[in-house]
């Protein structure tokens, strides 16, 4: 049964919602692209008008902002190039490829690397070892 909720809290966590911002000019690019991010399998589009975005739903292990967006450069569209939209691609690139790169490594298990700082730190001399010899110690 915990296997089944970690695998249904990993989904959850891999489902994103973002918006892809269009610059100003040439008009019309939003209902375009969405149509054409629409014909993608896995994925929803829904243009925004008002906000000359397109709200995209995907699944990380499917696709990632950077390569939506880097597909739809290469079919002649242009993206809001403002310096707060440039800020804000950058940093969901870098936390989808940290979260894709976190998804790909092995799962260490904590209970026998605990069993191993137990029996180290049984191992490790404790307490008041001071080998100064007792005769020195009341030395007055």
């Amino acid at each position: 049964m915990k296997r089944v909720a970690a695998t249904l809290s990993r989904r959850l966590e891999t489902q994103k919602k973002r918006e892809i911002l269009f610059s100003r000019f040439p008009p019309g690019q939003v209902p375009e692209a969405a149509d054409l991010l629409t014909g993608l399998e896995k994925l929803e589009a829904a243009p925004e008008l008002e906000k000359r975005a397109v709200a995209v739903e995907y699944d990380l292990t499917d696709y990632t902002l950077e390569g939506l967006e880097a597909g739809l450069v290469d079919q002649g569209f242009h993206l809001d190039n403002t310096l707060m939209s440039k800020l804000m691609r950058a940093l969901i690139y870098y936390v989808e490829e940290t979260q894709l790169h976190n998804l790909e490594a092995p799962e260490r298990p904590i209970k026998s690397s605990s069993e191993a700082y137990a029996q180290a730190w049984e191992r490790h001399p404790h307490g008041d070892h001071d080998d100064t010899p007792p005769e020195w110690r009341e030395y007055k």
